[in-house]
């Protein structure tokens, strides 16, 4: 947990030492990816494909696609082809795509099959969230695991249900863009802070004039761009890579609960405060004992179990720790705990409600 504290120190250091650009904290309003999904079929499985007793919609599929190729099968035909599985197809759409240009697609198992291994993925549209085709997607699958079975054994390297296909979708239509309507553009902030807003509008007017740049509310700053499409793109490459002071963040740990991961800003405070931090354990032990009646008794063997249950708890010193402002001492001082990261989650918790740590708590 120390060399952890530590890590992150120095990276946290290292980050404020380097400019920060626009780009870095803001991105222009409407240039966007979209996300595309369809539903498709993966022929060429060795085996591993859906069972379709399970998997009725796969049978379906298979069906649908046979008829448009002017295939019909008997009334109450019922195959059950294993080389066959139905997936889920996802992209995104990058922003200014173009009809004609390739994307890379991810192919995920929506059935029972065991591995999408060495198979390709037949024709499947891909929709936007309007219900429109955007892309068209096909194409041989990656698989990045192995595996392999037999008398009941199975060894598995990675996951086999799900595979990509690099560029492995054309793009058919274009999303409309308001990028050249000749309206003003706005920068949107990943966070909402005034002074960051405030400091990206003043590096913009002082390298592009007073008044291209107003900052309208803590994420959006408005600007005034040109409007023929040439002098927009150089109006964007130019402030994109401005520099700008950014104000101190405000003083956060973020915890992980799951994890045990506790990440903390070099906002963060600690005041002066005393911690006693001890582990309590409990151990459990099940002995089985049989009991074996006489000979000739008549009686029967009967199987008990001794449990023996124990408590400990160790000690836990009282430490001080003293009122401190830098990163580097709340450290230290949270390092002098000694805890495990577990119990780090519970002891910052009880310092916020006492009122000495100097910042906001987020759980995620």
């Amino acid at each position: 947990m120390k060399f952890l504290l530590l890590a992150l120190l120095l990276l946290l250091q290292a980050s404020a030492l380097a400019a920060t650009r626009i780009k870095e904290v803001a991105s222009v309003a409407g240039v966007r990816s979209n996300p595309l999904t369809g539903y498709g079929l993966v022929v060429g499985l060795d085996g591993s494909g859906d069972q379709t007793t399970q998997s009725p919609f796969t049978n379906q599929s298979l069906q649908a696609m046979l008829q448009q190729f002017g295939i019909t099968l008997p009334p109450g035909a019922n195959p059950s082809p294993r080389n066959i599985a139905a997936v889920l197809v996802t992209a995104q759409l990058p922003a200014f795509a173009q009809p004609g240009q390739p994307l890379d697609v991810t192919v995920a198992s929506i059935g029972n099959a065991k591995s999408l291994r060495g198979g390709t993925l037949i024709a499947t549209p891909l929709r936007g969230a309007d219900g429109q085709i955007y892309a068209l997607a096909q194409g041989h699958l990656i698989v990045g695991g192995a595996g392999a079975s037999a008398g009941g054994s199975k060894v598995q390297i990675n996951h086999l249900a799900a595979g990509r296909i690099p560029a492995g979708a054309t793009v058919e239509r274009v999303v409309a863009n308001a990028f050249n309507a000749g309206a003003p553009l706005q920068l949107d902030l990943a966070s909402s802070d005034f002074a960051t807003a405030r400091a990206v509008a003043a590096a913009i007017n002082k390298a592009k004039g007073a008044g291209s740049a107003q900052a309208l509310d803590g994420r959006v700053v408005r600007l005034n761009a040109p409007p023929s499409p040439e002098e927009r793109v150089a109006f964007l490459a130019d402030i994109e890579n401005l520099p700008f002071d950014t104000a101190p963040p405000a003083a956060r740990v973020v915890i992980n609960a799951r994890t045990g991961s506790v990440v903390m800003n070099q906002a963060v405070n600690l005041g002066a405060c005393a911690v006693a931090h001890g582990n309590l354990s409990v151990s459990i032990q099940s002995t089985p004992q049989v009991s074996q009646p006489a000979p000739l008794s008549g009686g029967q063997t009967v199987v008990t179990e001794r449990v023996e249950i124990s408590i400990k708890q160790e000690p836990g010193p009282l430490i001080q720790m003293p009122n401190t402002a830098k990163l580097a001492d709340v450290v230290k001082a949270l390092s002098a705990l000694g805890a495990t990261p577990g119990d780090l989650l519970a002891i910052l918790q009880a310092m916020k409600q006492a009122g000495a740590l100097q910042a906001e708590i987020e759980v995620i």
